[in-house]
């Protein structure tokens, strides 16, 4: 009892810090100013994601299976070129964003200390670039990379054709 009392006396004190956090994060907001709001796109973030992810060593390409393939059909079409979203989704507030990415990586590679370094690039991108803070990101890692799958699927076609 003495502890329900306890937490029920520092309710209204708690409330009224998150009140005063509020003002203060919406005031220091780089996003918002007297003169007007900016507001980002789903995806500007989508694509500061996507390259930030692909930035770091170990990230062989996002995307599940389906998606790379459709990828990979859209960059024999002239002219198109890939998604830099391709593996991404996000959502985005006023204030804040969230990230879901979905990587392959190479064999090898230490998958936990590839993920930290993955979050930590995305989020470091996407906070410098749009001002938001990141809240959150998610990767899922769908599949792992094998060096010599690539070759062998292009010496066979190479060995029919000569």
């Amino acid at each position: 009892m003495a502890n329900a009392v306890t937490t029920d006396s520092k309710a209204p004190a708690h409330t009224n810090d998150t009140t005063n956090n509020t003002a203060t994060t919406s005031s220091s907001s780089p996003l918002v100013s007297e003169k007007g709001t900016t507001t980002i796109a789903d995806t500007v973030v989508q694509k500061i994601a996507g390259l930030a992810a692909r930035e770091v060593t170990g990230v062989y390409a996002l995307g599940g299976g389906a998606v790379r393939a459709f990828g990979a059909l859209r960059e024999r079409i002239p002219g198109a070129s890939a998604s830099v979203g391709q593996g991404v989704s996000v959502e985005v507030g006023e204030r804040q964003a969230a990230v879901d990415l979905q990587i392959l990586v190479e064999y090898g590679v230490s998958i936990a200390d590839l993920a930290r370094a993955v979050r930590r690039n995305v989020i470091d991108a996407v906070e410098q670039m749009t001002g938001l803070e990141v809240v959150e990101v998610n990767i899922n890692v769908s599949d792992v990379h094998i060096p010599g799958d690539d070759e062998s699927d292009d010496r066979t076609d190479a060995g029919r054709v000569r």
